[in-house]
């Protein structure tokens, strides 16, 4: 039995929601009145995780696009890796190939440079040869040419200088005469020329003895022959004219014969005073 006036707790409840059913607003009153701010606030917060939530899966989608992409992309660099590396191996390939072709290309070279070095030491002997055969073949010639104009020097000499009666002392295809010598030999022992002079006098091609045609005065004719006459020519027969001159007291002309004398020898020739006389293999037959 409950107090009288008091409800039992069944029936108490039951009219307490026959009264809140029939009342909504004091539902909330109720509810004010039982519930924490904690509960109160939950239908707020329940909307920021719903919030909250559709960003997430907003995000997560967004992520498994990027995901999509990414494997997408991962996927393409793995057929270009797949790709370079077969370019590396055939690039390999190539670098050995090379390799193979520069080592025997270095043999080559190597092999080259021997011949090469080879055909230097055949040139130089060969042009050591030639030299010395030039040489030989200018010796032959200045030796054909002097005992040719030995034949004809005293014609030639006096057509050119107007000589008379010239007479041929030194030549190299005979004796020196024994006075011509003597008086030399004398003329360097009294001082008259230098042991340098005498040397010339003795290595000079022709000389002559003879008279002009104008004056008769003696004179001395010193000619130095030369297929080609050159400076050292007309060097050497103007010191050995000078020589005779100082030697005998008397008057010397110097001479140069040859085939051909440059211009500007020819030049040279005349500012020393030395008389060219051109011969040709007509001319000293």
């Amino acid at each position: 039995m409950k107090a009288e006036g008091h409800l039992d707790p069944t029936s108490l409840v039951a009219r307490i929601i026959a009264e809140l059913q029939a009342n909504p607003e004091a539902q909330r009153l109720l509810l004010r009145a039982l519930l924490t701010n904690e509960f109160l606030g939950m239908p707020v917060r329940l909307d920021r995780i719903e919030k909250d939530v559709s960003e997430l899966k907003a995000d997560v989608s967004e992520l498994k696009a990027d995901v999509s992409e990414l494997k997408a992309d991962v996927s393409e660099l793995k057929a270009d890796v797949s790709e370079l590396k077969a370019d590396v191996s055939e690039l390999k390939a190539d670098v050995s190939e090379l390799k193979a072709d520069v080592s025997e290309l270095k043999a080559d070279v190597s092999e080259l440079k021997t011949d090469v070095s080879e055909l230097k030491t055949d040139v130089s002997e060969l042009k050591t040869g030639v030299a010395r055969l030039e040489t030989d073949v200018a010796h032959l010639k200045g030796n054909d040419l002097e005992n040719r104009l030995h034949r004809r020097i005293r014609a030639l000499a006096s057509q050119a200088l107007g000589l008379r009666r010239p007479r041929v002392v030194q030549s190299p295809v005979q004796e020196t005469e024994r006075d011509f010598a003597d008086r030399v030999e004398e003329a360097l022992d009294r001082g008259r020329i230098t042991t340098d002079q005498e040397a010339r006098i003795e290595a000079t091609d022709f000389i002559m003895h003879a008279r002009r045609r104008t004056d008769q005065a003696p004179v001395w004719v010193a000619v130095e022959a030369s297929n080609r006459v050159h400076a050292g020519d007309i060097q050497r027969a103007r010191a050995t004219a000078d020589a005779l001159g100082a030697a005998f007291a008397a008057a010397a002309e110097a001479v140069v014969a040859g085939y051909a004398i440059d211009p500007p020898d020819a030049d040279r020739a005349e500012a020393a005073r030395v008389k060219y006389l051109e011969v040709s293999p007509a001319r000293l037959n």
